[in-house]
């Protein structure tokens, strides 16, 4: 296995810092969460000397598109609309410093009635899909991810994560933490066209960022990954989970 972490544990550090922590203790992948300093819209603007830093190190750089406050599957065409133009940028921001994809979430809608949320998983399927198109014509693969087990959440099952992805032409991203609070963990890591995965730990009921081996989920079941991005908050805690998935697999 492949292993990376995201920034979000070293938010706000400069990109360059980055690359230097994750070449200097050995990962091979490294997450990009594109909020705050790193939005694609203001990372687009950045030197580039920036960019040609990514070409100094030897690690595999994926990115997590900016989510906060923005939603495919928003009633609002406004919202809708901004989503799909910060996805894209994310994608040219991907391709300028060789991405190999981006990961984003499927959205989510508050309304507890059947009827609104099918519309509204309508509506973020067609985002989906647009940006899909987008991510293929310039050669970046791009990724749905599943969300915690929470009826507002689209991709709340593996099934309806499976659901998505065949409708959008996407790739999945699986989150560990996310699938530990559904009622069948294991049918995550039976998709298709899973291209890497974020690791965390909880404790099987709601969405807690713990380091592997503090909560639940069960560690056999990444035996066999390929890229695993480990995804918490503090750098130690990242240093930690590695270490316990270098242990399992020796």
């Amino acid at each position: 296995m492949k292993i990376g972490f995201s920034t979000l544990a070293l938010f706000m550090s400069p990109l360059e810092d980055c690359l230097e922590i994750a070449s200097k203790d050995g990962f091979q992948l490294m997450e990009i969460l594109c909020e705050g300093p790193y939005w694609p819209r203001n990372a687009l603007e950045m030197d580039n000397t920036v960019y040609e830093a990514f070409n100094s190190y030897d690690v595999d750089v994926y990115l997590h598109s900016p989510t906060i406050d923005l939603n495919p599957g928003s009633l609002n065409p406004v919202i809708r609309e901004e989503t799909l133009k910060q996805l894209k940028e994310t994608i040219d921001f991907a391709v300028e410093i060789n991405a190999i994809a981006i990961t984003t979430h499927p959205g989510l809608i508050h309304r507890f009635e059947e009827r609104v949320r099918k519309y509204g998983m309508g509506h973020a399927i067609e985002t989906l899909r647009h940006v899909n198109d987008y991510a293929i014509e310039r050669g970046i693969k791009f990724s749905v991810e599943n969300m915690p087990n929470k009826y507002s959440y689209f991709c709340n099952s593996a099934e309806e994560h499976q659901f998505f992805i065949n409708e959008c032409g996407a790739c999945a991203t699986v989150d560990t933490g996310h699938a530990n609070t559904s009622e069948d963990v294991e049918a995550f890591f039976k998709m298709d066209r899973i291209v890497y995965y974020h690791l965390n730990d909880n404790n099987g009921e709601k969405d807690q960022h713990l380091t592997l081996g503090e909560g639940t989920f069960d560690l056999k079941l990444i035996d066999k990954i390929d890229n695993g991005i480990i995804e918490l908050n503090n750098y130690q805690n990242i240093l930690k989970s590695r270490q316990l998935l270098l242990s399992n697999n020796k």
